[in-house]
């Protein structure tokens, strides 16, 4: 094991991700433990609802000293084992956790939605207009919705949509 400090993924207990990302941070443990907010469409009330959810269930980062830390590290509570191969545990490459932390945004979440250009076809996958295809004209003020051209039979139709009801046609 190395003397300097690396990235490693931690396999936490099943829904313990929270609680270990706190026990390793009492043991001044730099982590990453990366969260969504889903927005979903609730049939039986007709409404939007969120939902918070690790970015990778079962597994957060830690950057520490594997030659000294790793016995505190595994034998944390929360932690079901470090991720390793060989006997030795595995290190993240740097530009991974940097690139899941550049995806964070304002709010604490990470960001999924696609980065639309103007002109992109999209095709809804949800909601009441699932399955027609539009052309992305430009994201709203909170983009949580999308302006698109729906082209009909016979109409074409803007249409003020949630950006999360969408995605790029291939």
């Amino acid at each position: 094991m190395e003397n300097t400090p690396h990235w490693y993924a931690i396999h936490t207990k099943p829904k313990q991700e929270e609680r270990t990302n706190e026990n390793l941070r009492a043991w001044r443990v730099e982590t990453c433990s990366p969260w969504l907010k889903v927005r979903r469409y609730n049939r039986l009330s007709r409404s939007l609802t969120y939902q918070i959810k690790p970015l990778f269930p079962g597994y957060i980062f830690a950057r520490f000293n594997a030659q000294e830390m790793y016995h505190k590290v595994r034998f944390t509570r929360g932690v079901h084992e470090v991720v390793s191969f060989g006997g030795k545990p595995l290190p993240v490459d740097d530009e991974i956790i940097e690139t899941v932390k550049a995806r964070v945004g304002e709010d604490g979440y990470v960001r999924l939605e696609e980065d639309f250009k103007q002109g992109d076809k999209v095709i809804i996958h949800e909601g009441p207009f699932k399955g027609f295809v539009g052309i992305f004209k430009r994201s709203m003020k909170d983009k949580e919705r999308i302006m698109i051209l729906l082209t009909t039979l016979k109409n074409q139709v803007w249409l003020d949509i949630d950006s999360a009801a969408v995605k790029r046609a291939q």
